[in-house]
């Protein structure tokens, strides 16, 4: 059963935690999105968030339903981090390719947490502002309001997609990571012409370009889709 939530003014303490702050539904995201980062989802648990903030983890059930409600008030943060300071330029394709970028940035500043959100629906403020704001750049760029939804689906899915596949690149060990990039260079640049012949003559922009995220490029390939469609 669905533990009940505290509202705020009930839930605040009285007095500060052992490590001198006073825990509020903010504190907790930021802390449990740092544990992420430095841990792991792993090592995202109540127990350890609880001794992260100086509390008793019974005290995160006050703020959150569960862990679940927390995994989902952190996707939200993240669309919160991507939306800030955010400013319409009146070019609807220069501001749903910025969108997109500051999305995609903002999962890949905490890759653990984007590869444990990316695949939810929230439903929470900062998401729902994020989806207004990018079917009234399409509705206001003159798209019908079917082709606004069709293209905002291709273009959310299309960012956290990418955001998922590139974090799950930056969550790996280092020497990982690292040796999947050499792969590049020494298998793929080294194969002969007479048995793989376009490997072969594309050799060198395959190593410039396949261990660098091609989101920037399928964001641009998407736009210009449905600029064409407008235009037409």
């Amino acid at each position: 059963m669905a533990k009940r939530v505290v509202p705020e003014a009930g839930r605040r303490r009285r007095r500060p935690t052992k490590r001198g702050q006073v825990l509020t539904h903010e504190l907790i995201v930021e802390t449990a999105l740092r544990m992420l980062r430095e841990h792991g989802a792993a090592g995202l648990t109540a127990r350890r968030l609880g001794l992260a903030l100086g509390a008793d983890a019974s005290t995160v059930y006050r703020y959150f339903r569960g862990m679940d409600d927390l995994i989902l008030a952190i996707a939200d943060e993240l669309f919160r981090h991507a939306m800030a300071d955010w400013a319409p330029t009146g070019d609807w394709r220069a501001d749903l390719r910025g969108l997109g970028l500051r999305i995609h940035h903002a999962y890949q500043a905490h890759p653990q947490a984007a590869a444990l959100t990316a695949s939810r629906v929230t439903g929470r403020p900062n998401e729902v502002a994020s989806d207004e704001t990018i079917l009234g750049v399409l509705r206001g760029a003159g798209f019908a309001d079917g082709d606004a939804v069709r293209i905002y689906h291709a273009f959310i899915d299309q960012s956290l997609a990418f955001a998922i596949l590139d974090a799950s690149t930056l969550a790996l060990p280092q020497a990982s990571r690292e040796a999947d990039e050499e792969v590049w260079r020494d298998t793929y640049a080294h194969l002969p012409a007479r048995t793989h012949p376009n490997i072969a003559a594309t050799a060198p922009l395959l190593v410039a370009r396949m261990n660098s995220s091609a989101y920037p490029t399928a964001l641009d390939m998407l736009l210009s889709s449905a600029a064409a469609q407008l235009e037409a």
